[in-house]
């Protein structure tokens, strides 16, 4: 699929284009929100605002290539907007632990044992780690992508990435599980396990 020739077209009022270019990420687009909003009704309704946004700001986007790091981005502050005003979105000093309901919700993408492990672990993490090791391992951004989705310097995103995996490691058995990036291997592996693209 040629992506910047979807945008293009896309661009010049072919609905059909964009429409390519969302069924192609829909399963990334919906993995992504429900990390965010924890229930399909409000991941629906996060895609379609941004689907909405995309109709209204794509003559806006300059480099064409980057449309699926640019509409994740409008995602991710979809997400945050619809949790703002459901007073959903815990601020970085809020280290209060998602609740039971939270990590049970019944989805199709939330429905094996590793995945609720997972959950539990990234609770003990503070809203801003855990959102920032979410966006690296499970989805696969890069640190440049998180830190345009945040809002926050690239350092810091670094940072609350570091911070939240010395923290899971010391909660999981501290430095077994290290390996020579200063990562936890075990962590690492279970979160690439859960999205089922596991690398050898």
């Amino acid at each position: 699929m040629n992506v910047s020739r979807l945008v293009i077209q896309a661009q010049k009022g072919n609905k059909e284009a964009l429409l390519q270019l969302i069924i192609a990420e829909q399963d990334a687009y919906y993995r992504l929100a429900y990390s965010y909003m924890r229930n399909e009704h409000d991941t629906m309704d996060a895609m379609e605002d941004m689907i909405v946004t995309l109709y209204e700001k794509l003559d806006q986007l300059k480099k064409r290539e980057a449309f699926y790091s640019w509409s994740k981005t409008i995602l991710v502050n979809r997400c945050k907007t619809i949790l703002r005003k459901n007073e959903r979105f815990l601020p970085l000093e809020d280290e209060r632990e998602p609740s039971l309901a939270a990590l049970t919700d019944d989805n199709p993408y939330r429905d094996t044992e590793s995945e609720m492990d997972m959950q539990v672990l990234l609770s003990h993490l503070n809203a801003r780690q855990r959102e920032a090791i979410e966006l690296r391992y499970v989805h696969d951004f890069p640190y440049q992508t998180i830190a345009e989705m945040t809002g926050a310097p690239v350092g810091t995103i670094k940072s609350r990435i570091s911070q939240g995996i010395q923290k899971l490691k010391a909660i999981i058995g501290g430095d077994r599980y290290e390996n020579d990036r200063g990562e936890i291997a075990g962590v690492q592996t279970e979160l690439e396990y859960r999205k089922g693209s596991a690398r050898p």
